[in-house]
């Protein structure tokens, strides 16, 4: 299994990935990251806060690109380089994400492309964007 190789990429190449985070996700995730904060987990504390309840991990959310990027576009094989990201807007549990990757930049002699990254919520409202680097298989 191997994902493209970067004479298989073009500029506006695109994958997408859509999930709805669950609570079991939110707890699974800060167990495995130990991002326990009371803000992902405790009701009481997070409705004082400027969010007004609980807020998924903005981590968990932009792993979303991750699951785009090693499994789709480029796929199986993919380099992880670097990410540039912006929490634009608070994701709760039970609200859909879709995540996007489009790819905007080949460096082919360095075997890199550069991707626009952007997830949104079930009303088409941009929660995360930035920007992810890698390298594609050979």
């Amino acid at each position: 299994m191997k994902g493209k190789t970067i004479r298989e990429i073009r500029i506006g190449d695109s994958e997408s990935y859509e999930r709805t985070v669950t609570e079991t996700d939110v707890v699974l995730f800060g167990g495995v990251s130990g991002d326990l904060n009371p803000a992902h987990f405790n009701e009481m504390y997070a409705k004082d806060t400027m969010f007004k309840g609980r807020i998924v991990h903005g981590m968990l959310t932009a792993s979303y690109f991750s699951t785009i990027l090693g499994t789709l576009l480029p796929g199986p094989g993919t380099i992880y380089l670097g990410q540039e990201l912006k929490f634009t807007k608070p994701v709760r549990v039970q609200d859909t994400i879709k995540a996007v990757a489009t790819v905007t930049e080949i460096i082919e002699e360095k075997n890199i492309i550069k991707l626009e990254t952007i997830a949104y919520n079930q009303q088409g409202e941009v929660v995360v964007k930035g920007s992810a680097t890698v390298m594609p298989p050979k």
